[in-house]
Parts: C-alpha cells; sequence; structure tokens
C-alpha cells in the first residue's frame, strides 16, 4: 500500500460536500439520527444462479416473507431499528420485497447500487465489461437521485465485490465508477474483500482517483488475518468491517474488535453478521439463519472483555450513524 500522506488523513476526515443530511431507506428518507441500533452487513434473499439468469420469477415471493419474517421480527425484538440489506444487483436485489418487509416489521431497510464484481465476475452484466467507467457511473447516479429501476426506491450506499488478491482490470475500472458516484452522491463505497492485499490495492485505487480513505468500507476484514493490515486501514480513514460474527467466528471477531479498540481506533470499525437468507433455487429458501447471535452472545462477550456501554453504543449507533450520513 502506498504511503499516506497526512493530508490525505486530514482530507479523510472530511465528509464529502454531496453527503446527504438524511438516509435513504426503501420507505423513503430517514434522519440519520433514527437509525438506531444498525446490522451494518446482513442478507434476506440472494441468488447465486448468475448475472445472466437472475430473476424475480425464480422465486415465490409470498414463500421468501414466510421465511424471512419470523428471522427479522426476532432481530427487531432485541432493538435494532436498521437492517442493512446488502444483496447487490444480479445477485437477487429486491427494493420491493425489501419495502414490504420493513413495512410488516417496523425495520428501517437500506438498500445499494453497484455491481458485484468477485467470484470471477459471474455477477457482472455484460454492459459492465464494455461501458466505460463513466457510463457506469451514471447509471448508478441515476439509481441514487431517481431510484431503482421504476420502483422510487433510492439506494443507501453502494456495493461492489472483488476476489482475494490483485484487483482485476473490469474491478479497477468498477472503484473508478464508483468514485465518480461517490462524488455525486455522497454514497459510500462498500466492497466486499477477500484480503488485505485487495484492501491495500483498493485504497491505492482510490488514492489515485483521488478520494480519501474514508470513502471506503473494507467489508470482510475478518478474512485478513494480518491485524496490522486492519490497523493500516483504519488510521488511514477507511471503515473497517468484521462481520461475520456467528458461533463459529466469535473469538476471531472479538479479538479483532478489541485490537482496534485498544489502538484507539473503534470510531472505524463496523459490526455484523452477513447472515440470512433465503437461498433461491434450494426448497423452500434452504436453510435461513437468524439475526439475533450478535445480541445474544457477541455484545455480552464485548461486555465481559471490559467494553463499556459507550463503546457498545459507538459500535452499534453512532458509527453506522456517522458511516451513512457523513
Amino acid at each position: 500500500m502506498r504511503r499516506i500522506s497526512r493530508r490525505a488523513v486530514l482530507a479523510a476526515a472530511v465528509p464529502c460536500l454531496a453527503a446527504p443530511r438524511s438516509v435513504q431507506s426503501v420507505r423513503g428518507s430517514v434522519p440519520a439520527n433514527q437509525l438506531g441500533v444498525t446490522l451494518v452487513h446482513e442478507h434476506i434473499l440472494v441468488d447465486f444462479i448468475g448475472a445472466d439468469r437472475v430473476s424475480a420469477s425464480r422465486y415465490d415471493r409470498d414463500d421468501v416473507i414466510r421465511a424471512a419474517l419470523p428471522k427479522l421480527r426476532e432481530l427487531r425484538k432485541r432493538g435494532c431499528q436498521t437492517l442493512v440489506e446488502c444483496t447487490p444487483a444480479y445477485l437477487g436485489r429486491n427494493p420491493l420485497l425489501l419495502r414490504e418487509l420493513a413495512g410488516s416489521t417496523g425495520l428501517t431497510i437500506l438498500t445499494n447500487t453497484g455491481y458485484y464484481g468477485a467470484r470471477n465476475h459471474r455477477f457482472l452484466p455484460k454492459h459492465a465489461f464494455t461501458w466505460s467507467a463513466e457510463q457506469i457511473a451514471r447509471l448508478w447516479v441515476q439509481e441514487a437521485e431517481q431510484g431503482i429501476e421504476d420502483t422510487g426506491i433510492r439506494p443507501a450506499f453502494l456495493k461492489l465485490g472483488v476476489d482475494a488478491g490483485a484487483v482485476s482490470e473490469v474491478n479497477r475500472k468498477l472503484i473508478a465508477a464508483a468514485v465518480l458516484c461517490w462524488r455525486r452522491t455522497g454514497l459510500r463505497i462498500h466492497v466486499h474483500t477477500g484480503d488485505g492485499i485487495a484492501a491495500e490495492q483498493i485504497l491505492d485505487i482510490l488514492q489515485a482517483n483521488r478520494a480519501p480513505a474514508a470513502a471506503y468500507v473494507w467489508v470482510h476484514a475478518q478474512n485478513e488475518g494480518n491485524r496490522q493490515r486492519h490497523l493500516a486501514a483504519a488510521r488511514a480513514g477507511a471503515w473497517v468491517e468484521f462481520d461475520g460474527v456467528s458461533r463459529a467466528g466469535h473469538d476471531q471477531h472479538l479479538s479483532a474488535v478489541l485490537d482496534l479498540a485498544r489502538e484507539g481506533l473503534l470510531q472505524q470499525v463496523l459490526i455484523s453478521q452477513d447472515s440470512g437468507w433465503y437461498h433461491v433455487g434450494e426448497p423452500g429458501g434452504g436453510q435461513f439463519n437468524g439475526y439475533t447471535y450478535l445480541f445474544d452472545e457477541f455484545i455480552p462477550a464485548l461486555r465481559n472483555a471490559g467494553f463499556t456501554q459507550q463503546q457498545i453504543h459507538q459500535l452499534l449507533i453512532d458509527n453506522p450513524r456517522r458511516l451513512f450520513s457523513t
């Protein structure tokens, strides 16, 4: 990763002038201070069939609602107010379904624009390879300003995806397009990131495109075992997201959050579970995991490790509010 200048670090703390003063949910604009307790990375429905075949006709909407509602209502009982649904276009994103579930549960649900270039580009539409960064950015800006397709539902963030290791040329272009969209809309760039090498390259690409590290959310930072890379990204101003909180990943996530807190970098940390979801193509949607482990097990573990209520408030409320509103 290139050495980041003090000026770049300071710039990372300055919000984009185009940043929204409120947050776009699937049911309309929400004041940022009303997001409350927020899970920043979850899924309700995903379809891994591929960009050339994905379609809402592949599943029964009522069946999805039957599977998802109990899980979302249990989450709401835990005090969660906002769920960030990270399924991107061409992987099953369905804003109208999310709006119906938000209305039935009282949850604020956020959706996204952008393209997912991980898994060897299987979920990219054909035009992602032929269009310029400017052309792609115009489409994302249109979604941000006018709504996704004809739904009128506007995204709250950009979702991209890259594999581990060197960032491919098409993904470099998509990151450049995301920077153009960020400049116009203020939407932060959440990137499914395979490892720390990819994260470092993303920071380099942002710097080359004159965007601050603060525009980037390092999604799946737990995939990188070298904690020094977490610290370097956080010090540069990037958001470091540990979003696989679960029984299997409990100790790893606990240690990562505690490490950054000890270094005075908790303000750059995001946590979530990457849980759910209705698997299109599997009978009954397959195994739909819930969203409550973080509240039932992980937060108590943070308290037992010495976290104060103020620090927990920062992780679950303050950091997400800043993420989506500055």
